[in-house]
């Protein structure tokens, strides 16, 4: 089946959103069914109103949800609420990444080097949280297609083999993604991280009863607007959703940004692992010798758990060269391929310069992992996000290029943009 809605207007309403998703279940009577939507940090998709729908269009069913969790914390009672509405908390299980996985697969190496150009020459083992395999017959995998370092555009399969994977997979594939470029990827389809779960979804995941339910989103000032929503089998949904989510989600800008500040929701951005989006979807927008300023009220440590955060304060962002010299030597950091990944992508590698403002660490924290530190009461004083609005400001002489929230784009300076994107 596939399933197509498109807004005429500047969103779908919650109507139309729900009369699509009950469309989808038309003809279908599942006694038991997952849910595996994102988790808090994608909270803009509007995977919560959805998985809402579902959950309660299923009455009669067993329903179990798991968050696609990948790396990230377990949620908390309160951001359950506050994205998925009146679903009990007991129903949500969390994905332990490091422990409740199988292994479903391996890829071999000859397929890996020639997709990724031979910059990867090893076979990678596919690993998946075990619920898959709990006799559902029918999974939604619910969530957002946007312009993405690791895959090049999010979701689909990658919610089920990152947000759903284990560490080896996990690790793995964020290395691949990283020694491949993530410049030559975001905003793109058919990238070698794409090419990558494409294989190990239609190899080892192909008798899964999924059915994708994809939407692309925007959110100015917060509000979450519903541009499209797709649903159905196989490669489709995807193809159609980033179609739509390259028109919506990417800004070519005309000039590179001489000075860029970023600002992260505090309810969002917890670690540098999840704000270095301020970095990774602005870097090809802004110039070489530029700066990019990072307000970041909720960020209060580097990685997303106690081994993460270690990695990042022990090697820092160091620029890409320097990690691939610590990857070949070190034995933490081979273990734990997505840390050193995250920190080939945090680093602009010396092209401009980056400063978090980040009132809940220290100075001292944030220069020992290579950032720039500025006092968060000067910055917020000067660049107010409830004064600034989205792109272009001049503030007293100085121009600024001000992102509300870098998670829902990418920027690109023009004489960066490909062909193919």
């Amino acid at each position: 089946m596939y399933l197509e809605y498109q807004a005429e207007g500047e969103s779908l309403s919650p109507e139309q959103i729900r009369d699509a998703l009950l469309q989808s279940l038309k003809g279908r009577t599942p006694k038991k069914v997952l849910i595996v939507p994102p988790d808090f940090t994608r909270f803009h998709s509007n995977a919560g109103y959805i998985t809402n729908v579902y959950y309660h269009a299923l009455e009669g069913a067993e329903v179990d949800i798991m968050p696609a969790l990948g790396t990230h914390a377990k949620m908390t009672r309160e951001e359950c609420a506050e994205m998925f509405g009146d679903i009990p908390y007991e129903k949500f299980s969390e994905h332990r990444w490091r422990t409740d996985v199988v292994k479903v697969g391996t890829v071999p190496a000859d397929f890996l080097e020639a997709i990724s150009e031979g910059t990867w020459t090893e076979p990678i083992d596919c690993e998946v949280n075990k619920i898959l395999f709990g006799g559902y017959d029918l999974i939604l995998s619910v969530g957002q297609v946007v312009p993405h370092e690791v895959v090049g555009m999010s979701n689909h399969s990658k919610n089920i083999l990152v947000g759903l994977g284990g560490s080896k997979f996990i690790n793995a594939s964020h290395m691949v993604g990283a020694l491949y470029g993530l410049e030559r990827m975001m905003g793109r389809d058919n990238t070698v991280t794409r090419k990558l779960f494409d294989y190990c979804i239609t190899r080892f995941l192909g008798e899964l009863p999924i059915l994708w339910v994809l939407t692309v989103t925007t959110a100015p000032a917060g509000h979450i607007r519903t541009h499209g929503l797709f649903i159905g089998e196989g490669r489709r949904p995807l193809q159609a959703a980033i179609s739509l989510s390259q028109r919506k989600n990417l800004d070519i800008l005309d000039r590179p940004i001489k000075t860029c500040v970023v600002y992260l929701d505090p309810k969002e951005f917890k670690s540098t692992w999840l704000g270095n989006k301020a970095i990774y979807r602005t870097r090809m927008a802004i110039a070489d010798g530029g700066n990019l300023l990072v307000l970041a009220p909720g960020v209060e440590k580097f990685g997303e758990d106690p081994v993460q955060d270690f990695l990042i304060r022990k090697y820092g962002y160091v620029g890409r060269k320097r990690i691939l010299e610590l990857f070949k030597t070190e034995k933490d950091l081979r273990e734990n391929m997505g840390t050193a990944a995250h920190l080939i992508h945090g680093s602009s590698d010396g092209r401009f310069s980056i400063t978090y403002a980040a009132p809940r660490m220290t100075r001292e924290e944030v220069e020992g992992v290579g950032f720039g530190y500025a006092d968060f009461r000067e910055a917020i004083a000067r660049y107010s996000p409830e004064k600034l609005s989205a792109g272009w400001n001049n503030l007293g002489g100085e121009e600024i290029f001000f992102v509300p929230n870098p998670a829902l784009g990418l920027w690109m300076e023009e004489s960066r943009l490909k062909t193919d994107v």
